[in-house]
Order: structure tokens, then C-alpha cells, then sequence
């Protein structure tokens, strides 16, 4: 007789003292998806990397697993034509990825304008735990040299998806 597993459905395993799940999910299979957002107006003129505020959670099921960090996230920026600064996500204290804010081209010749955009960042992270895992936003301006704005006027908003990928 031959048996086929496939694994659409999950496969399930005799439980064993201290399992968490009876169900082992296939690799790269979404396990649980998180979203948070803000629209609180966070500014700052620091030149090294500042907390916003705005943090995020996720437990993973296991300590194989991935987290996807998807985020976009709106900045305002006045420095009068010169590189601005950037945004970073940084789990505990590390930084997990950073985007550099900079002007070119016509406008960065011109001065006092203002930098306005929306930075996408995507990190795939291992946290290898099976605790609560903080994301946190941070950001700064560069050389300490005019504001940095996100989420401006709380008009936009910053988003993030968390997603847990089985190993």
C-alpha cells in the first residue's frame, strides 16, 4: 500500500508533553499575520536615531520561524537641500534595517524645500524565539541639521505587516 502526504490540509502528529501544536506546517507556509498602524505625528531634530513610539508585536509559534516585516512608512523632511536622514526598525536594540532620506537632483540645488515621501522597507528577520518579539520605529535627521517628520500633520499614516513564516 502506498500513502501519499501532500500537506495541503497540515499534517498532524501525535501530541507530546510540552508541544505547543499537534499541526506541523509546511516550509515558508504563512503562519499568522499582524498589522498595525499610526498616524500620530512623530518630529524630531536629532542626529543620531530617535524612538517614534510606534511599536509592533508578534509571538512566534516556533523558534525556526521568520518574521517578514513589511512596512511603509511617510516622512516630511525640511533641511534645505542637503542629504536628510533616515528611518530604521530595530527589534530590542539592534537596528534591523535602515533607509537613508536623501534629496537630488533639481530640488536638492534649490533649498528650503521640503522632502516629502513614502519609504517601503522589508526585512526578513530570525528572532529564533517562541516569546513576544517588538519591532519599533525609529529615526533621525542627518548631522542633526533641520526636522524630520513622520506620519506629517497626521495626515498619513505608517503601516506594518508582520508576517510568521514557517522554516
Amino acid at each position: 500500500m502506498t500513502v501519499i502526504i501532500d500537506g495541503t490540509a497540515g499534517i498532524t502528529f501525535p501530541v507530546t508533553a510540552g508541544s505547543a501544536s499537534a499541526v506541523q506546517a509546511s516550509s515558508g507556509r504563512v503562519l499568522q499575520v499582524i498589522n498595525a498602524t499610526s498616524s500620530t505625528e512623530y518630529s524630531t531634530s536629532s542626529s543620531t536615531f530617535v524612538a517614534t513610539g510606534f511599536t509592533t508585536s508578534i509571538t512566534p509559534s516556533s523558534s525556526t520561524s521568520k518574521i517578514l516585516l513589511m512596512a511603509r512608512v511617510p516622512v516630511r523632511n525640511t533641511n534645505n537641500g542637503t542629504p536628510y536622514g533616515g528611518v530604521s526598525w530595530y527589534r530590542g536594540g539592534s537596528a534591523l534595517i535602515t533607509t537613508g532620506i536623501y534629496e537630488t537632483g533639481a530640488n536638492a540645488s534649490v533649498g528650503n524645500q521640503d522632502l516629502r515621501l513614502v519609504v517601503p522597507q522589508f526585512i526578513l528577520d530570525s528572532p529564533a524565539t517562541t516569546s513576544s518579539v517588538t519591532y519599533s520605529l525609529y529615526f533621525g535627521c542627518n548631522s542633526g541639521v533641520g526636522s524630520m517628520y513622520v506620519n506629517p500633520n497626521s495626515a498619513f499614516t505608517t503601516s506594518v505587516i508582520l508576517m510568521e513564516i514557517a522554516a
